[in-house]
């Protein structure tokens, strides 16, 4: 796990790299990589490399060059199965001087070109400069574990580097809010596609390459989730034991290590499950790692104990108080670059550096809700679409809208009214209305109320947060509603989840795996029928049926808890003041991004007993970026 930066100009451009800034960018990026630094410039290309120590200790150095030092890399992640593919790519004439799997990358590179991409088993970005071909390449992990982020000037000049914040670091560009992307944002958490909240700066999407060449830049998919079923052929139990081999090799495969390793553990089935497997793979003690709050709804450490003592882990946790979670915001969104999309981030930090002080390596458990129907949304949407098509079927409109207006009368923080409000009850039974709208963090509509006239003008007079995720879901054509829903969620919900796990470890340097997301096992479950991911209101099915006999009975029956952080009780109590100087602050409201009033109002009916507490935290963050990232507030990292 390391931090990798670069620059290339154009040859007829006559620009030469500026090793200082070069510099600069790769330092930026210091927490990612402690251990050692790296530097190559030469005239117009330079790339630059921090380095966290976990494999191949002694000669795992970057940038790292080819027998004629024709091609050099700087890569940042861990290639599983980088042995295997060795004979191989000796067997074609290639040597190696190292046991690190940036060599297998390089070697494989050359013997293979773009294609090598197909043959690596983990989760990485990387860039070569192969000089002879006078040609970057870079690529992506098929899941977006770890990032790339790049921005291509007209004049065929690019930058890129593991997080925005180096390539701010060239003054490049004047840090400007990407008013195109805000809708995304303020609906579905981040953006869905290559856009970021800075304007022209893009992220290589997960499962592509690019290539840059005489500034011209062309990107290409190598890989995506395959959504052919298989015929259904094998018994639900030949389909469990499968799935638990491949499971069980993945886990396995994520131990490659020089360093200690252990494991996240909050008490739900995901990170359970792994520590079942790790506890029949290796002897000692797993050492492993949970956080919680004081407030009793947010907190699981009764279930991490659980499982703790039945696989006789070494066990460590934390309690995160309220203070400590508001006083770390400004650094860990200086860590993100964009706003924090999840109150859980903070935590995952704080556990982090709990790990950090005994590990250099977690196992966790991201990846498993999307592709074996997790959440509650899923089967929620299902039941409404089918009950809606009924409903809208047999009742007259007219009846219907005195339905919705009695449920409008309900009061305000009455959990019936939030429940029938998300109802076919109240909703149209189409996958906008019922999935896209429905989980939505700031609606369609919620949007049209909240952005400002000047906003709205900016986005050519319309908002429309579904247009990426609604071409996501309509490209698949398959038959399953949840095989659709699956599918845009991995290529985007995930993809938000996975960068908070990596930029909330890695600003307090240590490497995360994620066993769920092995690509073989994930193409796998990709292929199974609905009913061996969601059966009835069970959801995870041959999950929990895998584990069997192996995870205590309490935990195989748990429904989902997430990781609730009570954010929406501590703005209306001792944070209330968070709030206030930042969402309603006057410097907030005169950037005319929202309407003043609508800022108001929602701030007063979350402080009344309805609930907006993921909207509030969307705009506290958002003024708390705009502050640090956009205009520049001055915030020292630790």
């Amino acid at each position: 796990m390391c931090g990798i930066n670069g620059i290339v100009y154009s040859e007829q451009s006559g620009r030469m790299v500026d090793v200082s800034v070069l510099t600069r960018m790769r330092d930026s990026l210091r927490h990612r990589g402690p251990d050692e630094k790296g530097i190559f410039v030469n005239k117009h290309v330079g790339l630059g490399h921090r380095r966290l120590s976990i494999v191949d200790l002694k000669t795992g150095q970057q940038p790292m060059f080819n027998d004629d030092r024709s091609c050099v890399i700087v890569y940042n992640g861990e290639v599983y199965n980088h042995l295997d593919l060795r004979p191989e790519v000796e067997a074609l004439g290639f040597g190696f001087r190292t046991t690190s799997d940036t060599e297998t990358i390089l070697r494989t590179y050359e013997a293979f070109g773009s294609e090598c991409v197909t043959r690596f088993r983990g989760m990485f970005s990387f860039a070569i400069w192969n000089s002879a071909e006078r040609e970057l390449f870079v690529a992506r992990d098929r899941f977006g574990v770890k990032p790339l982020y790049y921005l291509h000037l007209d004049d065929g000049s690019f930058y890129f580097a593991s997080e925005i914040k180096a390539i701010l670091e060239t003054k490049a560009l004047r840090a400007e809010l990407n008013y195109s992307a805000l809708p995304d944002y303020l609906a579905n958490h981040g953006t869905s596609d290559d856009q970021t909240l800075f304007a022209n700066i893009k992220r290589l999407r997960p499962g592509h390459f690019l290539k840059l060449k005489d500034g011209i830049l062309e990107t290409e998919q190598y890989w995506d989730l395959p959504l052919e079923p298989e015929i259904d052929q094998r018994s639900d139990r030949e389909t469990i034991e499968e799935w638990f081999e491949l499971f069980e090799e993945s886990v396995r495969l994520r131990l490659m290590s020089d360093v200690p390793l252990g494991m996240f553990l909050s008490g739900g089935i995901d990170s359970s499950a792994i520590a079942a497997v790790l506890s029949r793979t290796i002897r000692e003690p797993i050492k492993t790692f949970s956080v919680a709050f004081n407030e009793r709804e947010a907190n699981e450490l009764s279930y991490a104990r659980i499982v703790a003592k039945a696989f006789s882990t070494d066990h460590h946790e934390i309690l995160l108080s309220p203070t400590d979670f508001f006083k770390a915001l400004p650094r860990l969104i200086w860590h993100e670059d964009e706003p924090l999309a999840h109150p859980s981030s903070v935590a995952l930090n704080f556990v982090s550096q709990l790990a950090a002080a005994h590990v250099k390596v977690v196992l966790t458990g991201e990846g498993s809700d999307e592709s074996l129907a997790g959440y509650g949304r899923y089967q929620m949407t299902l039941s409404n679409l089918k009950l809606g098509r009924v409903y809208n079927k047999l009742v007259p409109r007219s009846i219907r809208g005195i339905g919705v207006r009695m449920i409008n009368l309900l009061p305000l923080d009455s959990r019936l009214r939030h429940r029938l409000r998300k109802s076919f009850l109240s909703l149209d039974p189409t996958i906008e209305a019922m999935y896209f709208d429905n989980f939505a963090v700031f609606s369609r509509s919620m949007q049209s109320e909240i952005l400002s006239s000047q906003t709205i003008k900016m986005l050519n007079g319309s908002v429309d947060p579904y247009k990426e995720l609604s071409r996501i879901f309509n490209s698949i054509h398959s038959d399953s509603i949840l095989d659709r829903m699956l599918y845009a969620d991995t290529k985007t919900y995930l993809h938000e989840l996975l960068m908070k796990q990596d930029q909330m470890s890695m600003a307090a340097s240590i490497e995360s795996r994620v066993p769920f997301l092995d690509h073989r096992l994930m193409e796998f479950t990709a292929r199974l029928p609905d009913r061996m991911k969601l059966r009835g209101f069970t959801t995870k099915w041959v999950l929990r049926k895998a584990m069997k006999g192996l995870l205590p009975p309490e935990i195989l029956s748990r429904s989902k808890m997430g990781f609730p952080v009570p954010v929406g009780n501590w703005f209306r109590g001792p944070f209330k003041h968070v709030i206030d100087d930042y969402v309603l602050s006057d410097r907030a409201l005169d950037r005319n991004i929202f309407d003043a009033d609508k800022v108001k109002t929602l701030a007063a009916r979350h402080m009344r007993g309805e609930n907006h507490d993921e909207r509030l935290w969307a705009l506290l963050n958002f003024e708390m970026w705009q502050r640090q990232l956009i205009e520049g507030e001055e915030w020292c990292p630790e």
